[in-house]
C-alpha cells in the first residue's frame, strides 16, 4: 500500500490501548506521529505491563510495542511550564491530535480541542472518553465490558461472567476514532474546516453489540452465558473433538449445509429426524445433537474431518492457539517488526487500482 498520509503531523497525548492504536495505524498509513509520554510516570503505563517471562529491565513490553510503532517518543511532564510550551507548540503545528485526558486534565493545559483550535483552526482533535464526556469514571476494559453486557453474556453455562481475551473494548473504540478521523480528513479537503471527533468506550462497545442488541430490543431476549454456541443458529458455535485429541468448531448457518454435514459424518439420516429437520428445531434440540456429531468426529482425525468439510462446502475451523495462528503465511504477512520489538499491523484491508 502506498502512503496516503504521508506528511501528515500527528500529536498523541494518549495511552494503553485504544488512542495508541489509533497512532499506529496513521504511522501505517504514512504520518509521522509523536506520541508524548511522562517521564515522572515511567511515561505509558503498559510499558510496565510486562509477562513473568518478559525481561523486567527491557524499556517497554510487548503490551506497549502492540500499539506503538514507528513513532516518535518524547518524554515531556505537561506540569512542567516549559515542557507544556513545547507541547502546545507541537499541537499548534499538528493536522491531527489523539487525546484520552481525564475529565477536565485538558482543559487544566489548555490542550482541549477549544484552546487548540484557536491557533489552529484545521485541527482534527480526536478524543476518546471512558464513558462520555460528563462521567469521569476510570474506564478500564474489563469495567466496560462489564457495564455493556459482553461479560454477562459470555462464558460457559454455570460459570462466572468472562470478559474476552483481548481488551476488546478499546479496540472497537480505537476503530471508531479511526473511522471518524478519516471522514475528519475528507471534510477537512472538502471545507477547509478541523473537527472534533469524540468517541467514549462505552458508545463504542454498545454499538458493537449488534444482533444482541436488537434479540433484546425487538423480542425482550437477554442473552444468557452458552460458550461459543450461537443463540439464532445451530449447530454453530459447537466444537467437536477429533480422534487425535485436535477440535473442530462448526459454523453452520443454513440447511444445505447441515445436509452436507450430516453426509460428511456419516448421519445422513437426521436430516429427515424432525429434531433437525429446520434451524429452529436444531436449536430446540441442539444438545441431542452435539452428543450425536461427537460420537462420530471422536472416530475422525482432525486433517481428515476438515478436508472433507471443505470439499463439502460445511463451514468449519480448527481451534488453534497463537503459535498455530502464526503458522499460517497469511498472519505472518500482518506482522510488523521493528528492531527487537514485533506486532501485528492496524491495517487488514487493501486498496488497489
Amino acid at each position: 500500500m502506498n502512503k496516503p498520509l504521508q506528511g501528515l503531523q500527528v500529536l498523541e497525548l494518549a495511552s494503553v490501548l485504544a488512542g495508541p492504536a489509533v497512532g499506529t495505524f496513521l504511522v501505517e498509513l504514512g504520518a509521522d506521529v509523536t506520541k508524548i509520554e511522562n517521564p515522572k510516570t515511567g511515561g505509558d503505563v503498559t510499558r510496565s505491563w510486562k509477562l513473568g517471562s518478559e525481561d523486567a529491565n527491557a524499556a517497554e513490553s510487548a503490551y506497549f510495542a502492540s500499539v506503538n510503532y514507528g513513532k516518535q517518543h518524547r518524554f515531556l511532564n505537561l506540569s512542567d511550564a516549559l515542557d507544556l510550551k513545547t507541547v502546545k507548540t507541537l499541537a499548534a503545528q499538528s493536522d491531527i491530535i489523539i487525546a484520552n485526558f481525564r475529565s477536565g486534565q485538558a482543559e487544566k493545559f489548555g490542550l482541549d480541542h477549544q484552546s487548540v483550535s484557536e491557533t489552529n483552526p484545521k485541527v482534527i482533535y480526536g478524543n476518546i472518553t471512558g464513558f462520555g464526556a460528563d462521567d469521569n469514571r476510570p474506564a478500564f476494559d474489563v469495567v466496560l465490558q462489564a457495564e455493556t453486557g459482553y461479560m454477562f453474556m459470555n462464558g460457559n453455562p454455570g460459570s462466572e461472567p468472562t470478559k474476552m481475551p483481548v481488551a476488546l473494548v478499546d479496540v472497537l473504540a480505537a476503530h471508531q476514532l479511526k473511522e471518524g478521523i478519516l471522514l475528519a480528513l475528507l471534510q477537512l479537503q472538502r471545507t477547509g474546516q478541523g473537527a472534533l471527533v469524540e468517541v467514549s468506550l462505552f458508545d463504542a462497545a454498545v454499538s458493537a453489540l449488534t444482533n444482541q442488541a436488537s434479540n433484546w430490543l425487538m423480542n425482550g431476549h437477554i442473552p444468557q452465558r452458552i460458550g461459543s454456541l450461537h443463540p439464532n443458529i445451530a449447530p454453530y458455535g459447537e466444537i467437536l473433538k477429533t480422534k487425535d485429541d485436535k477440535m473442530i468448531v462448526l459454523a453452520v448457518g443454513s440447511n444445505a449445509q447441515c445436509i452436507a454435514l450430516f453426509n460428511v459424518l456419516g448421519l445422513d439420516g437426521l436430516a429427515e429426524d424432525e429434531r433437525f429437520s429446520d434451524n429452529q428445531q436444531r436449536i430446540e434440540n441442539r444438545f441431542e445433537l452435539k452428543q450425536l456429531l461427537d460420537e462420530k468426529a471422536n472416530e475422525r482425525n482432525c486433517d481428515d474431518l476438515m478436508h472433507e468439510f471443505l470439499k463439502k462446502n460445511v463451514p468449519a475451523g480448527v481451534v488453534k492457539n497463537m503459535q498455530e495462528v502464526f503458522e499460517n503465511l497469511s498472519a505472518q504477512q500482518l506482522v510488523l517488526e521493528d528492531g527487537q520489538t514485533k506486532r501485528v499491523s492496524q491495517i487488514a484491508f487493501k486498496i488497489s487500482g
